[in-house]
Order: structure tokens, then C-alpha cells, then sequence
């Protein structure tokens, strides 16, 4: 029996119990439930503003317009097809970050296209900021170009022509600007 007293009066190692300690209650336990929550909710809503503040999502431009206007370009598509322009593009660097894009436009008889109004977008494919629009000169009957400056790495070139207000002729091509 004097063995078993003994170990009563002996502290336990095994705990780090300390009397007279503050009592882990429902109110607390409530209250770090509530502000764990707090700090997540108040950590997403930071990241959420700042990764919609930098990239909307959107790859095109009025994305609803567009849509609605699908029948009309699978039409305007549809009237290209029947012109059957041949249309051969070259790009050239000229130096460092620049080059020259070249345009060479016949139709289905092999005359040159003239008359038309031919832009180049270089799209980047995933960030509207970086897109880079320009007019081509009419150099040559059928023949247009333009110095571009762009950066390393791959674009949508995508050329239209227009005549008369009017876009008779689209294409889109993945480059790599090097």
C-alpha cells in the first residue's frame, strides 16, 4: 500500500497539466473556428481581386456581341470560300524585335487583289494587352507591307482585308515571333 501512495504523490511525467491553467471552453473554441474562417475568407478575397484585376479571362474582345453575330460570320465565311483568294504571307527580320510582314494577294484567275484595306493583328493567345493591330501599305499591286515590333514568342496573326467598309477576307495563322 505505501507503494501506491507513493506514486500518487509523485507528478506525472507524461503531462503538461499545469493547475490553476485557463479552461479551453465552447466560446473559445467558437471564436477560433470563427476567425480561421475569417483569415481564409479574408486571404481568397485578396487573391480573387488581385487575379481578376490582372487577366479578365477573356480572350475576346464583347465575347456575348460575337456570339450573336456567329450565324453572320459562318455566311461571310461561306462568301470568302466562294471568292477563292490566294493570299501568301512572309515574315522577314529586319533587326532585333523587328520585322517586316508581307502580304501577297491574287484571286481565283491570278489577278492582284487591290483596293482593299489589309490590316495584321498579332494576337497574343492568352492577354489582349499584348495584341498588336496594324494597317499594311500597298506597295505593289496585290502586295502590302508593314515593320512590326514585337516581342519573342508565339501570336495568332490574323489578316483582314476590307472593301468599302466592308471585311471581305479573314485568316488566322499561330507564328513564332524568334
Amino acid at each position: 500500500m505505501s507503494n501506491r501512495l507513493e506514486n500518487q504523490k509523485e507528478p506525472d511525467r507524461f503531462s503538461d497539466y499545469e493547475a490553476g491553467g485557463k479552461p479551453l471552453n465552447g466560446w473559445k473554441v467558437l471564436a477560433m473556428f470563427v476567425s480561421f474562417f475569417l483569415v481564409v475568407g479574408a486571404v481568397d478575397g485578396m487573391m480573387i481581386y488581385k487575379a481578376v484585376g490582372t487577366f479578365s479571362g477573356e480572350v475576346t474582345p464583347h465575347p456575348y456581341e460575337r456570339g450573336l453575330a456567329y450565324n453572320k460570320e459562318i455566311a461571310q465565311a461561306r462568301e470568302q470560300a466562294a471568292r477563292d483568294w490566294k493570299v501568301d504571307v512572309a515574315l522577314s527580320p529586319i533587326k532585333a524585335g523587328e520585322s517586316e510582314i508581307r502580304v501577297y494577294a491574287r484571286d481565283v484567275n491570278g489577278a492582284e487583289i487591290t483596293g482593299v484595306e489589309m490590316t495584321a493583328l498579332f494576337a497574343a493567345p492568352a492577354d489582349l494587352a499584348k495584341d498588336v493591330r496594324l494597317k499594311l501599305a500597298e506597295t505593289a499591286p496585290g502586295r502590302y507591307a508593314a515593320v512590326v515590333r514585337l516581342p519573342k514568342g508565339q501570336r495568332d496573326l490574323v489578316l483582314t482585308a476590307a472593301r468599302d467598309g466592308r471585311e471581305v477576307f479573314r485568316s488566322k495563322s499561330r507564328i513564332n515571333m524568334e
